[in-house]
């Protein structure tokens, strides 16, 4: 089968190479163009490169250009993950099956740009990745295969999208072949239970200390690599310092004051740990604005951090 991908970011690249090793013929590799002066090429087109597939980077592939250079490469399928543009019913008319999506999550939960961020932030016990055929809506296409994927309690988003990518790589060469001998059986998504999972953005990162202390190991986990979760710490002398959180872990046995207020640092052996709306949080690791990452300890006695500081 002749196939062109389309995709951009990480969570394409090993369904890349695995399409590449396998016996269809990967005719090339489409992604979004870079932005900005100090863009750096796309984890897609730069894994196209190492494995001698031919790159493109359309503006976008919807315009009657773009649908006249597909057409060149009479292929069969598009195959779409991580890419960064809706395609229309006449780019996806261009190759004999059309298109086909891999997703990283369950759907028709979590339909959006950062759907692995948000099932961590939400606690989820359990992701998936679902392969659907494509159409013009959102994440919207009948299912044609699913993978179900239990989330570890202390993994963060990035460590998860990039164990998902690597397994959607395996669904990816599986429904491929029932396309290839016309055994694939879609079923469609049921649109009442449909959420959404828009990009995040660097203002979700602030933490509210007034949340849980599982609500806020779970923002944590699920902003990074990006945004990142962060706090201040309020100084009795000098300006607030900004404080990159990186790991925590929820201390559900350890008593606290009880007229300690959320974000009031109630112990500092042999880690920082924080009242929050339920349960204390410990911070095992933790970035000074302008310094690298460091444990709890390390940072302890680099800063005079004292019980009854605030962080907020």
């Amino acid at each position: 089968m002749r196939i062109v991908v389309l995709g951009t970011g990480p969570f394409a690249v090993p369904l890349l190479r695995r399409l590449s090793e396998s016996p269809h013929d990967v005719v090339c590799a489409v992604s979004r163009p870079p932005k900005g002066r100090r863009a750096a090429p796309a984890p897609v087109y730069v894994a196209a490169e190492e494995l001698g597939i031919e790159t493109w980077l359309p503006e976008t592939v919807n315009s009657e250009d773009a649908r006249a250079k597909l057409a060149e490469y009479a292929a069969d399928l598009l195959m779409v993950c991580d890419y960064g543009e809706i395609l229309k019913s006449s780019t996806l008319e261009v190759t004999r099956l059309g298109g086909i999506n891999l997703h990283g999550s369950l759907l028709p939960k979590y339909r959006g740009a950062a759907p692995v961020q948000w099932a961590v932030l939400n606690g989820e016990p359990e992701t998936g990745n679902t392969i659907i055929q494509m159409t013009p809506g959102l994440d919207a296409g009948p299912s044609l295969g699913v993978q179900r994927i239990a989330i570890d309690p202390d993994e963060t988003a990035g460590e998860l999208e990039a164990r998902m990518a690597e397994l959607g790589a395996d669904l990816v060469l599986d429904v491929v072949r029932q396309l290839d001998e016309g055994a694939t059986h879609p079923v469609p998504q049921d649109k009442s239970l449909a959420t959404k999972a828009p990009r995040l953005h660097k203002q979700q990162g602030e933490i509210d200390w007034a949340q849980t202390a599982q609500q806020i190991k779970n923002q944590v986990r699920a902003l990074q690599p990006w945004p990142r979760a962060f706090t201040h710490w309020q100084r009795a002398e000098g300006e607030p310092l900004r404080l990159i959180v990186h790991r925590t872990v929820v201390e559900s046995t350890t008593p606290f004051p009880s007229e300690a207020l959320p974000g009031q640092i109630v112990a500092v052996e042999p880690m920082l740990l924080v009242a929050t709306g339920e349960h204390c949080l410990g911070l095992e690791q933790v970035q000074p604005a302008g310094k690298r990452a460091m444990a709890s300890g390390e940072f302890l006695r680099g800063y005079a951090v004292q019980v009854g500081d605030r962080l907020s």
